[in-house]
């Protein structure tokens, strides 16, 4: 009897949580994969990218977004709203990190086992088949795998590195480091990306920051983490764009929930802060995540805390560290997952902001769920 309460009670949350969507979320489409994904990469605005991340056998699988969320009139008419599987492939290792090289159809990945990356050709129109074509020559490795950056170059190059001393570029093709990052730290990377053409931001667990350029070898400076008081020491960091841009933030959010946001000029400062409403997961803390909307100025995204997305609106924050509530927050994967048996429910294992579409996100979760929405703004509902 207690079983069958516990079940209807499910039944009712679900229930309400589908109604509250009705209001909440312009579109919102599920996917169920047989294994779950830490990864979520785009290769084009309307395909990405997910790998599975156990000790066994894994997918690495290209979907098709459902074609429902790109059409702006008419939805209803629409026959295709679910993912569809357009390339795939098998690997022997888990894939921790994974990222597309732009202006190809190869993506790079991470297992974590040690420190060389695995280079897959995506296939195209003769061929399905996602298959490995060859490696990239690391330094060092980590469990947690070595991040991955690239940008639109020729011949193709990727900067990798499990640390922040191991950080180097490497030409695709020929293998040829092309440049390594000269800093005097051993401090394990939480994040890698490139801010321009040149320019790259490294990111590191214990909150410094770095940001260098491939095209000198002077050493550019190591910039500590915020100041704290007795502060849980992981962080992970974010950069909103281009540094030739006098917009360009840099995002570094705390363990605990603190969220600090600078300007790239000088990260040393605080252009504003706040403590954001999160929950804790002391065992999953390595798969949290902060990310910069695209193409909505200020707007953050937080996940890995719990089953939820979080989305914050940086622009009313101050410099004084306050208590903030999320602007909105995707709950399905928590909610469709909340078990009878009283077991955790899913959390979310890696989310990413569609390039172009403002309030268009993806996120995947423990259970093998993988979701597409785009959410309404609350003033305007």
């Amino acid at each position: 009897m207690a079983g069958e309460m516990l079940e209807e009670e499910f039944d009712d949350i679900l229930d309400d949580w589908f109604i509250e969507s009705l209001k909440t979320y312009k579109d919102l489409h599920v996917f169920q994969l047989e294994h779950p994904t830490r990864v979520i990469e785009w290769t084009s605005g309307k395909t990405v990218c997910v790998a599975g991340y156990s000790s066994s056998k894994n997918d690495i699988l290209e979907l098709r977004l459902p074609l429902k969320v790109f059409a702006d009139e008419n939805k209803g008419l629409c026959a295709e709203r679910d993912f569809k599987v357009v390339h795939g492939g098998f690997t022997g290792s888990p894939v921790r990190c994974l990222r597309h090289v732009p202006g190809t159809r190869c993506v790079v990945t991470s297992d974590g086992q040690n420190a060389d990356l695995q280079v897959w050709e995506l296939g195209g129109d003769d061929s399905d088949v996602i298959r490995r074509t060859g490696s990239v020559k690391g330094r060092n490795a980590s469990e947690s795998g070595c991040r991955i950056a690239a940008r639109v170059s020729t011949p193709p190059q990727v900067l990798h590195g499990a640390g922040i001393s191991d950080v180097q570029l490497t030409q695709l093709i020929s293998g040829e480091t092309l440049y390594k990052l000269d800093v005097d730290s051993d401090e394990p990377l939480s994040s890698l990306q490139f801010v321009s053409d040149s320019v790259f931001l490294a990111g590191c667990f214990n909150g410094s920051v770095c940001i260098a350029d491939t095209r000198t070898s002077a050493a550019p400076q190591l910039h500590p983490p915020p100041s704290s008081s007795g502060e849980p020491a992981l962080w992970w960091t974010d950069a909103s764009s281009a540094p030739q841009q006098s917009d360009c933030k840099v995002v570094r959010l705390s363990s605990s929930g603190r969220a600090v946001v600078s300007d790239w000029r000088n990260l040393g400062g605080i252009a504003c802060q706040a403590q954001l409403d999160v929950q804790t997961r002391p065992d999953k803390l390595k798969e949290a995540s902060v990310s910069w909307a695209p193409a909505l100025a200020g707007y953050i995204s937080v996940s890995g805390f719990s089953g939820a997305v979080q989305i914050y609106n940086t622009c009313v924050w101050k410099t004084e560290l306050q208590d903030v509530q999320p602007l909105f927050q995707h709950r399905g994967h928590a909610v469709s997952s909340e078990q009878t048996d009283g077991s955790a429910p899913a959390f979310v294992t890696s989310h990413v902001w569609h390039p172009e579409r403002p309030r268009t996100l993806l996120s995947a979760a423990s259970d093998g769920s993988l979701h597409v929405w785009d959410w309404v703004e609350p003033e305007t509902k």
